[in-house]
C-alpha cells in the first residue's frame, strides 16, 4: 500500500535503515568496556574511545545499507537529488546521540551488568514507538506532539525528508532545536558520568 503516493517498501526502508544503525550503535557500545576489559586493566588506554569504535563500525555497515537504499530508489525510477546530501548531517546527528548514550550506558554497565539488557529492551520498545512501520498520520492529533519527543523520530523522518519528501532539516527548526538540545544534554550527562566512573573501571573489572 503506497504511503503519500510513494511505494511503501521505499518509505519503510528509509525508516528502518537509520534505526538499525542507531540501535546497533547504542547496544554494541553499551558493552564496549566489558568486552575490552583487558585493555582497561593492563594498558594505558583512552577508554572513552571504545564506544566510538563500536559506533564507527556500525556506521561502516550503515553506509553499505545507504548504498542499497540508493540502488532501490534507482530501481523504482527515482533519480538522485540534492536533498540526499543531508543524510551526512543525519549520520552526524545519530552518532552524537549514540555517543552520549553510550558514554552513559557503557560506564554504568561496568558496575551494573544488567544495564546492557535494559538498553536492548528499551531499543526494542523504541522500535515500535517510532513511526517506522506505521505513519504518524494514523495517530490522533493530540498525541502527535508527544510522539515527536522521541529523538528517533527526528532522524527517521529526516531520511524520509531527504529521499522522499525533499525537505531540508532547517525547514523543521522546532524539531531540530528540540533534537539538539536533548542530544547535547545527553552528551553532557554521559561525559560527566564517564569521567567520574572511569578511574574505578580497572578495579571493578
Amino acid at each position: 500500500m503506497p504511503v503519500d503516493n510513494f511505494p511503501f517498501i521505499l518509505w519503510l526502508v528509509c525508516g528502518m535503515f537509520p534505526w538499525f544503525f542507531f540501535s546497533e550503535s547504542v547496544q554494541s557500545a553499551a558493552n564496549s568496556i566489558l568486552e575490552s576489559a583487558f585493555l582497561v586493566k593492563k594498558i594505558v588506554f583512552r577508554v572513552e574511545l571504545l564506544p566510538i569504535v563500536k559506533i564507527v563500525s556500525a556506521l561502516i555497515v550503515h553506509i553499505f545499507f545507504v548504498a542499497v537504499l540508493f540502488l532501490m530508489f534507482a530501481v523504482y525510477g527515482y533519480s538522485v537529488s540534492i536533498y540526499n546530501l543531508q543524510i551526512v548531517y543525519y549520520f552526524f546527528a545519530m552518532m552524537c546521540l549514540a555517543l552520549g548514550i553510550s558514554w552513559l550506558t557503557s560506564s554504568l554497565t561496568v558496575f551494573l551488568r544488567d544495564v546492557g539488557q535494559f538498553v536492548a529492551m528499551i531499543m526494542q520498545f523504541g522500535f515500535w514507538a517510532t513511526p517506522i512501520f506505521w505513519s504518524l498520520k494514523i495517530v490522533p492529533a493530540e498525541y502527535i506532539p508527544i510522539l515527536k519527543l522521541n529523538p528517533a523520530y527526528y532522524f527517521v523522518e529526516g531520511y524520509r525528508q531527504s529521499f522522499i519528501y525533499h525537505e531540508w532539516f532547517w525547514e523543521h527548526l522546532d524539531l531540530t532545536l528540540q533534537y539538539w538540545i536533548f542530544t547535547l544534554a545527553v552528551m553532557f550527562v554521559g561525559a560527566i558520568c564517564f569521567k567520574k566512573l572511569r578511574p574505578h573501571f580497572a578495579d571493578v573489572l
